[in-house]
């Protein structure tokens, strides 16, 4: 009689909406393979809802990739699995913290070296960056990125940010008389389930290669191209600011918060006031650069690292 394949999944939640879309994407798998969680736990909590000076604050170590540390791991690191599903939610462009800390420790070395990753993210719309950087972690520690899975908030996009800062300031998801609920759909998460099915077949025939194409097949990834120029504006402006930042010291140190509250305030006015002025430029190169936007628009929705 064949063993039961063996699947880890590493995960970090706040608001609890990770976990239920890891639920979904793997309920249909639990009578047939063995699925171990590991929750990542840092040693200082994050609070939720959020402070938000303190919310702001925490930029600059995650763009950076300096982040604070987690708790040990309960999951013994020799252990054997077939397969991780790493399920995340990027911060600011960047991989969360209790993310990063994992990746970059030795822990997750020994762990992933030579295993097959799936990545899960769920995530309000901006994901490319976070997605390049975990790819960049998972090379270093000798894994194979077999598929990716991507669900967002499908609101347009001033309204999710809207929902969900007032989820994370607030703790407020439901809908009101003028706003959506914050977060991912329902309905996205619910029909997560339909992933399932190409994971179950990977997992008997280890035909990992074949694994993404059938995921995308299944719209795993979408992408818009003006997604693509948006976060390359961002991620520019957001290292600018995090080293402006940290140059006057570590998080919460009261000599950087001046500074801090700049970025916030500049922030906000540059969503809200750019976000047009941006909108218009970006259908401007949409134009005159398509077929290379297109090319960078494949890349991202792929598994392979440049």
């Amino acid at each position: 009689m064949n063993e039961r394949p063996k699947v880890l999944v590493v995960y970090y939640t706040q608001t609890g909406q990770l976990k239920r879309i890891i639920d979904h994407v793997l309920g249909p798998l639990a009578d047939s393979v063995d699925i171990t969680y590991e929750e990542l736990v840092p040693v200082t909590p994050f609070p939720f809802p959020w402070g938000k000076q303190q919310f702001y604050d925490t930029m600059p170590e995650t763009v950076q990739g300096t982040p604070r540390g987690i708790r040990p791991l309960e999951v013994d690191v020799n252990a054997h699995f077939d397969l991780v599903l790493l399920a995340y939610q990027p911060w600011f462009l960047s991989p969360s913290q209790p993310t990063a800390a994992f990746l970059q420790s030795e822990a997750a070395a020994r762990l992933l070296k030579g295993k097959p990753v799936i990545t899960l993210l769920g995530s309000r719309n901006m994901w490319l960056n976070a997605q390049e950087k975990v790819k960049g972690y998972l090379h270093k520690a000798g894994a194979k990125l077999v598929g990716n899975i991507v669900l967002v908030d499908k609101s347009p996009n001033l309204i999710s940010l809207i929902t969900v800062l007032r989820w994370a300031f607030k703790g407020k998801k439901e809908a009101t008389r003028f706003l959506p609920p914050a977060g991912v759909q329902e309905n996205e998460i619910l029909t997560s389930k339909r992933f399932a099915a190409p994971i179950s077949q990977a997992l008997d025939n280890k035909k990992w290669e074949e694994l993404h194409p059938q995921l995308m097949s299944l719209d795993a990834v979408e992408l818009l191209p003006n997604l693509v120029l948006l976060e390359n504006n961002g991620i520019s402006a957001f290292r600018f600011w995090a080293k402006f930042i940290s140059a006057k010291g570590g998080p919460g140190a009261a000599a950087r918060q001046g500074r801090v509250m700049m970025y916030r305030l500049l922030l906000l006015a540059g969503i809200f006031v750019l976000t047009p002025i941006t909108l218009i430029s970006s259908l401007i190169k949409l134009n005159l650069k398509r077929n290379e936007l297109e090319q960078e628009v494949e890349y991202y929705k792929g598994i392979r690292l440049r």
